[in-house]
């Protein structure tokens, strides 16, 4: 296997800004991987950056040698993630590296797709030097990526807003208001950005979302998926009146598809997917549901938009990969205000789900503290 290299100052800082750039690509670039890189010439002197600006378009490496491949001549690339091999919608990365006469490569994360990888061994075998850093924003920046292509699952970002105190609602159910706008348009950005947005029956029921990104750029438009048992969605439901603005998946059981077959063909007929899952003891096996998403939608990113009922479930099944949390200053002050998980019952603080905060960054007097919930997978040393 490719060893890894104790990294100097300068290329934590080369690739530290690699992974800046390569943050730019989200939401455009799925279901590929989010990359940057920096060019250094010869000299040590930095030349440029650039990264994945769109699927199926140039990747970042091809990017960046076309704009300045003759100041790279000698020189020393960044790269967040090992550049490709294969010929897909555009040709191997490591051509380009090979004819740029680059002479050396710091990769920040090793490529698990079988697909694409050994850009490491075919770089070495034309004589350049590659040297790969343990770095820790390089991995974060593909963790979709090799989330997807190790499991098959898409990333699911579970998201809530509370109140100081920890509840989501008060007892009767009402929410509206706890975040404030800036909050709430943040989410918009997100909607604009992920491939499917999920939700309970419940929340359709209680609030009849249209769950689109309103008032932002939109670089993709989600799926809404409503996980919905009983087939119980209104025939007048938001969600089913904007069709033509947004594809919808409404995940049910198998009993109620059989039972209510006329009402399933409707929604079929309308533009639905309806997806029958088998049940056990009444729960919806929302792995099978994830599975559906990637594998014939395509999905890579799924972000909640639901209650205590689907968030309690998806924690259960370890399928929660991230948590962003907005924290409003406010409190509830009633033990019988709705929590964001129910479900679990701990003996002791050893029995909680460790968390890892990843960032913590302020809207008006909201927080949003963003937490890695299931460690992505880790390349082999």
């Amino acid at each position: 296997m490719p060893t890894r290299q104790a990294p100097t100052d300068l290329d934590l800082l080369m690739l530290d800004r690699a992974a800046r750039r390569g943050l730019r690509g989200h939401g455009l670039v799925e279901p590929n991987p989010m990359v940057g890189c920096v060019g250094v010439d010869a000299d040590g002197i930095c030349v440029g950056e650039a990264h994945h600006r769109v699927a199926g378009g140039p990747h970042a490496e091809r990017i960046l040698i076309e704009r300045h491949g003759d100041r790279l001549r000698n020189g020393t690339i960044y790269i967040t993630l090992e550049p490709c091999t294969h010929h897909g919608r555009t040709p191997p990365c490591t051509d380009a590296i090979i004819d740029a006469g680059i002479r050396r490569v710091v990769i920040g994360c090793l490529d698990p797709n079988p697909e694409a990888s050994g850009g490491v061994q075919l770089l070495r075998s034309e004589g350049i030097e590659v040297d790969i850093v343990d770095h820790a924003p390089s991995r974060a920046l593909s963790a979709i990526f090799r989330h997807r292509v190790t499991t098959g699952l898409p990333w699911v970002m579970a998201k809530w807003a509370q109140t100081l105190d920890g509840r989501i609602a008060a007892r009767t159910g009402h929410s509206t208001w706890i975040s404030g706008e800036r909050s709430r348009r943040l989410v918009h950005r997100q909607r604009g950005r992920v491939d499917a947005i999920l939700t309970g029956i419940g929340t359709v029921l209680a609030d009849d979302p249209l769950l689109t990104a309103r008032d932002v750029r939109h670089r993709r438009i989600a799926r809404r998926v409503v996980i919905d048992p009983d087939l119980r969605i209104p025939p007048g439901a938001a969600l089913l009146r904007s069709l033509d603005r947004a594809p919808l998946t409404i995940a049910c059981s198998e009993a109620a598809a059989s039972a209510h077959e006329a009402r399933r063909s409707e929604l079929v007929d309308a533009g639905v997917d309806v997806l029958p899952l088998p049940t056990d003891d009444g729960s919806m096996p929302l792995v099978d549901l994830l599975i559906h998403l990637s594998g014939v939608h395509n999905c890579s990113t799924v972000l909640t938009e639901a209650g205590p009922g689907v968030l309690s479930s998806l924690a259960a099944e370890g399928l929660i990969n991230e948590a962003l949390v907005f924290i409003a200053p406010m409190l509830l002050g009633d033990e019988t205000g709705i929590p964001p998980l129910h479900g679990t019952v701990s003996e002791s603080i050893r029995d909680a789900t460790p968390l890892r905060l990843r960032s913590v960054h302020r809207r008006d007097d909201d927080l949003l503290l963003n937490y890695g919930v299931s460690s992505p997978p880790v390349d082999s040393p």
